[in-house]
């Protein structure tokens, strides 16, 4: 039975594929750390003929594993997973000659899976794998109706330069792909819940904003603990759990995996984000191909989202920083020489705590803009969205909207995000600030469109002589939806 949690769309299509009478290829990629590995061995389990994962490009002693190890240690897989004793291949076509070999003697007409892990870490430079991985699909594996190879990986612009959008000989080769993403919200409560670990919905948000929906840290979590005395043990403790995951995270993604850390880094400083040149200024560099490449590669990692501020054009399209285990990291972890290792139950309730809550719960809304529109009932309308901003000067306030959806149905929904522990008080000063924002937008967009306010918050709204200004009301109930 399977023990994992979601997915279920997932383990239908691998299912789909390996019931089926045809060759396959399919590949699995996603973030670090979000389960992919876990989803095979638990969709495949006990139909994987061979399986392999690649070395680390780095090991603990910083050392780069070079092909020549590559190679060993797929040569020992293959004598673990029961081939006769041979000698240890010299290249990447001999390597995969044997699996050939190997699988042939083992082939009874039952389907084959093979499962090669941490595919992008075995393509070391001048190793001609990429090569060897071709002939070995479109020379044998293509050809032979019960065999099915799926590669996984967490360098994502890996998998999608090389394999995806190939251009040499596996162009157009791969028959199947899949993007594993994080856990919503409402698969992080059945996770909880699975694992015994009691927290409220509004911790379990908390836990969001700091983690995202990364099963891995997410099973870090121990029963019996609050919130606050996990988010301790796992960044702040003496040994934290999570103590090297940051740089981890990037030397086991990217093959620049400092410059990586630094375009992050200067995104962490501006919630908004900037423009490609003003960080290629602030980095250091010149906005040229080699940039734009990295830039991509966090586009595809998950790492950093790019958009288009209302408004404006393509041209001042903005890159932000969205993945919530990074920000709270940067925020709260890196720099700090003498960490409190309580530093989360002493500052709780503090200032700083607090107003960081309020622009991560903004995160947790984008990244569940689909549980926002169900909420709103505008599902099936297309729509746009994006945060906005206009400066002030002399003569006119400034003013910011957390969230801007744009329908083609003629309406705006303005939407304000308030991370509360109670409902949210419309006051009269703020009722004015809404007035203000509302009849800014109003000169922006065509006469034909009509602006609807919507709070998305935590406990709801208190009706008062102000909450009218609300056209719609979203609780977190509602972001937990499927």
């Amino acid at each position: 039975m399977v023990k994992i949690i979601g997915r279920d769309d997932e383990i239908a299509e691998i299912n789909e594929l390996y019931f089926s009478d045809m060759p396959h290829f399919l590949a699995i990629y996603g973030r670090r750390r979000v389960g992919k590995t876990f989803l095979i061995d638990e969709a495949l389990k006990g139909r994987i003929t061979f399986r392999h994962s690649g070395l680390s490009p780095v090991d603990e002693q910083n050392h780069k594993n070079s092909q020549k190890e590559q190679l060993k240690h797929f040569y020992l897989s293959l004598q673990l997973q029961g081939m006769k004793k041979s000698k240890c291949p010299t290249s990447w076509l001999e390597a995969f000659f044997m699996l050939e070999m190997h699988l042939q003697s083992l082939d009874n007409g039952s389907r084959q899976v093979v499962f090669l892990d941490e595919l992008p870490w075995m393509d070391t430079p001048r190793s001609g794998f990429i090569t060897a991985l071709e002939a070995f699909w479109n020379g044998w594996g293509c050809h032979r109706h019960n065999f099915m190879l799926i590669v996984c990986g967490s360098a994502t612009s890996w998998i999608t330069d090389k394999l995806i959008n190939n251009h040499g000989g596996l162009y157009g080769r791969l028959t199947h792909q899949i993007k594993l993403s994080p856990f919503t919200l409402n698969e992080c409560e059945k996770f909880f819940q699975k694992r015994r670990i009691k927290l409220s919905r509004y911790d379990i948000v908390q836990s969001y904003m700091a983690l995202g929906g990364i099963p891995y840290y997410l099973s870090c979590f121990e029963p019996g603990q609050s919130l606050a005395q996990n988010i301790d043990r796992l960044f702040f403790r003496q040994n934290s759990i999570l103590k090297d995951e940051f740089d981890r995270l990037f030397a086991s993604v990217f093959s620049r995996p400092d410059d990586m850390k630094k375009i992050v880094e200067i995104l962490a400083t501006r919630r908004s984000g900037y423009t490609q040149s003003e960080i290629a200024k602030l980095f250091g560099i010149t906005a040229g191909g080699s940039f734009s490449a990295m830039l991509k590669a966090l586009v595809t990692s998950d790492f950093i989202q790019p958009y288009v501020p209302f408004g404006k054009s393509k041209r001042e399209e903005h890159y932000k920083l969205i993945d919530p285990f990074c920000l709270f990291y940067l925020k709260f972890v890196k720099g700090q020489t003498e960490i409190d290792p309580e530093f989360w139950m002493h500052n709780v309730t503090s200032q700083r705590v607090s107003s960081w809550r309020g622009f991560a719960f903004e995160e947790v809304c984008f990244s569940h803009f689909l549980q926002i529109k169900k909420a709103l009932d505008i599902l099936g309308v297309s729509s746009t969205q994006s945060a906005w901003a206009v400066k002030g000067d002399d003569e006119k306030e400034g003013t910011q909207i957390d969230l801007l959806i744009n329908r083609k149905d003629n309406v705006v929904n303005l939407c304000e995000m308030k991370f509360y522990n109670e409902k949210f008080t419309v006051s009269k000063p703020y009722y004015a600030k809404l007035v203000h924002r509302q009849n800014v937008l109003s000169e922006k967009v065509p006469r034909k469109t009509v602006i609807h306010n919507v709070l998305v918050t935590t406990e709801g709204l208190t009706y008062n002589e102000y909450s009218g200004i609300f056209q719609k009301v979203v609780t977190i109930d509602d972001l937990f939806g499927k």
